[in-house]
């Protein structure tokens, strides 16, 4: 076992409340517990020592011609573990079922399957969970020789498996060792019960697995997800990859209530050995609500309109205690408490600390999250009927009081507010897709109101958000540095894509922000963020940059900058939330905000193209 694989040397599956990491030396190394936001089970990624992990894998020794790949099924989230050796070949297959019903559950199935398909392999099981991110311990008892259960705080893992299960040495944890010849399989099935679940103790894990069982499940699952696919009405250029940015990002959704979180991890740092370490298990309203465009897009309006109605509902829970109608980001059932926390009982990816649990973000004022709620709102026909219309309304209402205040930006930063432009961007556009709903749909509004807001809000960015002496649109009213995050302000409507001024914003964009096609969300040293170190280039810029440049008629450079940023993907298609000084990925992982930008610029790119071959005929 690698202490700290690279980032990007991970799958991810899951079942659409929880989710797990397989390394590609087939390690779990991050599952947390019946939600995505609960604590972990497994967490070595960010202790090696004390985090926990349940590794599954052939043994190839010191074989000098061995060799380890990892793939996923085509249009599955079925993750493959292939090891190679002059002794055989075999496969560990990774999956969760989605639980069809939609209902919150305290049960949780990560299922293991490992199998041979040429010659003879030795297998080896090592799991290790430690509760509560390790700081909780657990007792063990061993029900029958294939079947355990850990028994944490308030969950129970059940470890069922068709070979012997023995206790390991140390007392704590278990192995097995098997050998498998072409054509046999074993299963391991590793079962989180919670709560009550947990409580009655006794065998709630369910019966031994059977081949016909596992097989089931595996068909099942299969199935699932070929369905789901269905829906999408993308026949472009990069099927295979927005194809697996959609699957990633219906794995990154809590489908009880159809909030998106921001990426499956928490704690990954944006430098190695930084303070950078942020948790991102929740659903932030920007990165959700900008997620509605491309599943629409794509087709998967069902998705996209399940997100909508937790929107809602968070619109018509009312103010917030710091008197704000929303809240930055939330638990994926609402719920606005994040309370933020350091663990500082681990040491951290390679040692990067501290660890945070939650988030401190969550009660910062951000004035942007006001547009984005409205553009994913404006997207439908229904905002809730004549109630839900009223709970917007008095958002866009207070607005019009509110808007013009400093605020710590899209990128959550800690050095103090600014009047940002991309925030009074925002602003801009929740009045302007209210005007246009209002008047759409003869909806009751005090629209004289609303347009004097929008056009005061417009003026000031031209005024104020202009630099005359760098040509461009910049980060915030006091300083002459451009942000990345300006990127979306023709996607919204505020410019054209090839006006003079945007395009000039472009230009001083790529001359500061711009490394060989990878985009930096600014620069922390010309525009402080309260916080030590660096970072990597961004992303979701990055392929903001590539819709900006197709839509600007910029299409070699689009097409250039597209195709290399796809050549950073990790084995399986996933990226995180940054590309380092190395090219290696870095952040939380794998990042929502990343794949549906990729999606996004996928179709802006294919649009343009299409465009361009259309008129050159």
């Amino acid at each position: 076992m690698n202490d700290y694989p690279p980032i990007a040397d991970h799958g991810l599956v899951g079942d659409l409340q929880t989710a797990a990491l397989i390394a590609a030396d087939g390690t779990v190394d991050w599952w947390c517990t019946p939600r995505f936001d609960s604590p972990s089970v497994f967490a070595s990624l960010l202790d090696s020592d004390r985090g926990g992990y349940c590794r599954l894998a052939a043994d190839l020794g010191a074989a000098d011609e061995a060799g380890v790949r990892q793939l996923y099924l085509t249009d599955t989230a079925v993750l493959v573990t292939r090891f190679m050796a002059p002794g055989g070949v075999g496969e560990v297959l990774d999956f969760m079922e989605p639980d069809p019903s939609n209902t919150p559950s305290a049960r949780h199935r990560l299922i293991r399957v490992a199998r041979v398909v040429r010659g003879s392999l030795p297998f080896e099981l090592l799991c290790r969970p430690r509760f509560d991110y390790g700081r909780a311990s657990h007792t063990l008892r061993h029900l029958d020789d294939g079947s355990v259960v850990f028994h944490g705080p308030d969950t129970d893992l059940h470890v069922q498996a068709t070979a012997p299960i023995a206790l390991h040495p140390d007392g704590h944890d278990v192995s097995a060792r098997f050998t498998l010849d072409a054509g046999e399989l074993a299963a391991v099935v590793l079962t989180s019960e919670s709560g009550d679940a947990a409580a009655r103790g006794g065998r709630p894990g369910g019966p031994p697995p059977t081949v016909q069982a596992i097989t089931a499940a595996f068909d099942a699952c299969r199935a699932f997800w070929l369905t789901w696919l269905r829906a999408s009405r993308y026949r472009g250029r990069w099927q295979e990859m927005v194809t697996r940015s959609a699957i990633t990002l219906k794995l990154l959704t809590y489908a009880p209530t159809g909030a998106p979180i921001a990426a499956a991890t928490m704690g990954l740092p944006e430098q190695i050995g930084g303070e950078r370490n942020w948790d991102y298990r929740y659903t932030w309203i920007r990165d959700a609500s900008l997620s509605v465009h491309a599943l629409t897009t794509l087709g998967f309006t069902r998705d996209a309109n399940a997100y909508r109605r937790w929107l809602r509902e968070r619109l018509d829970a009312g103010w917030t205690a710091s008197g704000e109608p929303l809240q930055i980001m939330y638990r994926v059932d609402g719920e606005p408490h994040l309370t933020e926390e350091i663990l500082d009982h681990l040491e951290g990816y390679r040692r990067s600390a501290p660890v945070r649990a939650g988030n401190a973000a969550a009660d910062q004022i951000q004035l942007d999250i006001y547009g984005e709620a409205a553009y994913a709102l404006a997207e439908a026909r229904d905002i809730g009927g004549i109630r839900g219309w009223n709970a917007f309304t008095a958002v866009i209402d207070w607005l019009t009081d509110h808007w013009d205040r400093p605020d710590e930006g899209i990128w959550e930063t800690r050095g103090g507010r600014q009047n940002f432009t991309y925030s009074r961007l925002m602003t801009w556009v929740a009045f302007d897709r209210a005007i246009g709903f209002a008047t759409a749909y003869s909806r009751p509004a005090d629209l004289t109101r609303w347009q004097t807001a929008r056009d005061t809000v417009f003026r000031q960015i031209i005024d104020r958000g202009w630099n005359d002496k760098r040509r461009a649109f910049v980060q915030h009213y006091d300083t002459d540095v451009v942000d990345a995050s300006l990127l979306l302000m023709p996607r919204v409507g505020f410019i054209a894509p090839n006006d003079p001024d945007w395009l000039s914003t472009l230009d001083a964009m790529n001359d500061e922000l711009v490394s060989d096609s990878l985009v930096y969300r600014y620069n922390p040293a010309a525009s402080p963020d309260g916080l030590r170190g660096s970072e990597g280039t961004f992303n979701l810029c990055s392929f903001l940059y590539v819709q900006a440049l197709a839509r600007a008629g910029r299409l070699d450079q689009a097409r250039y900058a597209f195709d290399k940023m796809l050549t950073y993907a990790n084995h399986v298609g996933l990226f995180a939330e940054e590309i380092g000084p190395s090219g290696e990925q870095l952040g939380n992982f794998p990042q929502a905000f990343t794949h549906l930008a990729l999606i996004d610029a996928a179709i802006a790119l294919d649009e343009e193209l299409d465009r361009a071959e259309y008129l050159a005929r």
